[in-house]
């Protein structure tokens, strides 16, 4: 990911299986990069409304319209305490999430339409969720065809942004590895709102406060910053190609 102070006019990309993922697992370079001026988007693909959201469901009289219309107030809330510049819910259902090729498309326009600098998503893996290793193959797949200069002749394509795949709830079992640290400190507390916005999902509030100090610690230990107190982990799907090798 770029450094401090870059990002001022550029864009970042998040696709997002249910409407919770992106603000446990990104809400902080999500934070981090658009307080340096990027724009960044954030595509939900699914509310979570059948498997992520029972909390809702064990209240009396509760619907499948009223669950996602309540998790689409607790993302665009959270969207807002981490100063995401557009929020969009695909509502491609949940458990299974449904990827026709036609939101396949719409995802590749939208890449060629907001040029990332950045793309972040799933693991490629997760036994415990069917649904995000399938949205990692599908926004990878999309960034492709936005490269493919006979998709929609005539429009320019997509650049090659980097893409980085974020921390799943057990990565030992998805065989995801981290291969960046994210020093998140100086917006913790902007992920911290944004976490509290989720009250369907409260129990996971101080699991992912406890990840943060995990990979602050670990971020701390691998470098010579002072101060780094919360971090988040990404796994690079890319070769970084860099000018000198500088940290």
């Amino acid at each position: 990911m770029t450094t401090a102070g870059t990002m001022a006019g550029k864009t970042a990309l998040v696709v997002s299986a249910h409407s919770a993922d992106f603000v446990w697992r990104a809400g902080g370079a999500i934070a981090l990069h658009a307080s340096q001026g990027a724009a960044v988007t954030v595509v939900c693909l699914s509310y979570g409304e059948r498997g992520e959201s029972a909390k809702l469901w064990r209240q009396d009289g509760m619907t499948l319209d009223r669950v996602k219309t309540e998790r689409r107030k607790e993302a665009e809330a959270a969207a807002e305490a981490l100063g995401v510049a557009d929020i969009q819910f695909w509502d491609l259902g949940d458990y299974p999430i449904a990827l026709p090729d036609e939101a396949l498309y719409r995802l590749a326009d939208l890449h060629r339409a907001t040029h990332p600098a950045f793309v972040l998503t799933h693991s490629r893996e997760d036994p415990y969720n069917h649904d995000h290793p399938a949205v990692s193959s599908f926004a990878q797949h999309a960034r492709i065809i936005a490269q493919a200069h006979g998709h929609n002749p005539g429009v320019p394509v997509a650049g090659s942004p980097p893409v980085f795949l974020f921390e799943p709830h057990q990565p030992e079992q998805c065989r995801w590895m981290p291969t960046m640290l994210l020093d998140i400190t100086a917006v913790w507390d902007r992920k911290q709102a944004a976490i509290e916005c989720m009250a369907g999902q409260e129990h996971l509030w101080e699991y992912y406060g406890r990840v943060a100090l995990q990979r602050g610690a670990q971020a701390a230990r691998n470098s010579d910053r002072k101060g780094i107190k919360y971090g988040e982990a990404y796994e690079a799907v890319f070769p970084h190609v860099v000018s000198d090798l500088l940290p």
